[in-house]
């Protein structure tokens, strides 16, 4: 069952939103929004699931604001949303952020520093020449089906399906698994991020 957003939450999200030019959309529940978990979800007194849905919701509305951003203002301001976003939303200054994401091949698969999830999100680094933006493909919307989540304390772990729109209407599901923990000032941060697409016989 969904729970409604607790005070402190609804601050966080509007804190995030604002830092991303968000304003308090990343809130809203609509097209664009995280589902709840099923029962079974695993609750603790700290952080709770409307605060996982919060900073579900934050990083899906950057993504399409990114998205838009370089359609509307092209790469240099794309650039500047992705790394206001990523400031915002993950926690490189907690140590090591475990991203895998859904394009990547070896030896660069994995991107454990704010570098390379930058490359990742809008290419243009010449260090990772095979990245051309994953954010930059026209998303319109997207909905984060949850299927099951542990909270933890100080931490969380959420695990389901991304669909993602984009302009043409065309629709991509990935297989994604978030990690958070907060940092010392509560903010609720993204700390493991895998990515793939499901797969197919």
């Amino acid at each position: 069952m969904t729970k409604n957003l607790t005070p402190r939450s609804f601050a966080l999200g509007l804190a995030l939103a604002a830092s991303l030019g968000l304003s308090n959309m990343a809130l809203a529940i609509g097209p664009s929004a995280a589902k709840a978990a099923p029962a079974g979800t695993v609750v603790s007194d700290n952080v709770t699931e409307a605060d996982v849905l919060t900073a579900q919701r934050i990083w899906g509305d950057a993504l399409v604001k990114i998205a838009t951003d370089y359609d509307t203002g092209g790469f240099t301001k794309a650039k500047a949303t992705a790394e206001a976003a990523l400031d915002a939303a993950y926690g490189y200054q907690l140590g090591a952020v475990l991203f895998k994401p859904t394009l990547t091949t070896a030896p660069q698969t994995f991107r454990i520093t704010k570098e390379g999830a930058l490359a990742y999100f809008v290419g243009g680094n010449k260090d990772y020449p095979n990245d051309t933006g994953f954010a930059l493909k026209g998303w319109r919307s997207w909905e984060m089906k949850n299927v099951a989540m542990q909270l933890r304390g100080d931490t969380a772990i959420a695990m389901g399906n991304l669909v993602l729109t984009d302009k043409n209407g065309k629709t991509t599901t990935v297989d994604k698994t978030w990690g958070y923990a907060r940092d010392d000032q509560g903010t609720l941060r993204i700390v493991l991020h895998h990515s793939s697409l499901p797969f197919a016989k």
